[in-house]
């Protein structure tokens, strides 16, 4: 978990002001993770911090500042642990990068272990962590998330949105030509677009997206590639054969595409050494994706 600051300053837009309570602290068993955070304005509320009686306390009356709570007879629970919770009042866009360091009570001075911390996020020597230290906290802000577009709800589409969803670096979309294709327990977070003319689509994707196309027809792949290169794009790939895309890179010319321009379509994609079975593909061109966009997911560490 991490602070979202669109979601936040979209939330403060809307409502005015809001507060935020977030676990800060963990000793022990927690019903959430460090980080975990709900927003509250009056009548409304987003997130959780895990339910139950807890929540239900760090949401009445709200106050700024730091509260502990042990997790036993005096909320009912039976995690055994204790919680810290943040509770912050915000009335105006916040602006962050990766990390957000904020005073939360007292005056007193930067922490060194907080300024170490952010020394090393400037040398690339670490990643931005929570740190909850002498009236000061930080904790890692929410990065934009690459835009991946999938075209394909067929074996190697299913096998790279299964391992791509639950990668932090990709907000997925989802295409095919009939909702059937697509599997009922479809991970969180998709966004799931039938429509009986994929390459129509390709005018809504961002400029900064990276399309996979694994369609079931060659028809397809070759309308979703020319839409693509009309569109523009940050990496497009496309599995197949070699054979194909030398048919494939003749058909984009006579289409009006400069063929200096149809080489920044990845054909074939993934790594063949790996095999042919459908999730041997996927791990291939996910780990080709975090390797040319310079990105390692890695679960954010808690520093002591």
């Amino acid at each position: 978990m991490s602070f979202d600051l669109a979601q936040v300053n979209a939330a403060i837009a809307q409502h005015g002001s809001i507060y935020r309570v977030v676990i800060a602290v963990i000793k022990g068993s927690s019903p959430r993770e460090l980080g975990a955070s709900m927003l509250l304005w009056p009548g409304g509320q987003n997130g959780t911090i895990g339910g139950g009686a807890l929540e239900y306390q760090a949401s009445q009356s709200p106050k700024p500042g730091l509260r502990s709570y042990p997790l036993g007879p005096e909320l009912g629970q039976c995690c055994g642990g204790h919680v810290t919770l943040l509770t912050e009042y915000f009335n105006s866009p916040v602006q962050a990068t990766d990390l957000f360091v904020r005073q939360i009570e007292g005056d007193l001075p930067l922490p060194l272990s907080m300024a170490r911390l952010q020394r090393a996020i400037r040398n690339g020597s670490s990643v931005a962590a929570f740190l909850c230290s002498g009236g000061w906290f930080a904790e890692p802000v929410e990065q934009p998330r690459i835009p991946l577009w999938v075209w394909g709800a067929g074996h190697v589409g299913r096998a790279v949105v299964h391992i791509a969803a639950q990668m932090s670096d990709f907000d997925v979309t989802w295409i095919d030509t009939n909702p059937d294709r697509f599997p009922k327990d479809t991970p969180e977070g998709v966004t799931i677009v039938p429509t009986a003319e994929p390459a129509h689509l390709m005018t809504h994707a961002p400029l900064s997206a990276q399309h996979l196309i694994f369609t079931y027809s060659h028809a397809l792949d070759l309308a979703i590639c020319h839409a693509a290169l009309t569109r523009r794009f940050a990496f497009c790939g496309l599995i197949g054969s070699v054979s194909k895309w030398a048919r494939f890179r003749t058909r984009l010319a006579a289409l009006g595409h400069n063929p200096s321009e149809v080489l920044k379509i990845t054909c074939p994609i993934g790594d063949p050494s790996l095999g042919k079975q459908p999730i041997s593909i996927a791990i291939s061109v996910t780990q080709a994706l975090l390797s040319r966009n310079g990105s390692v997911t890695i679960k954010r560490n808690t520093l002591p």
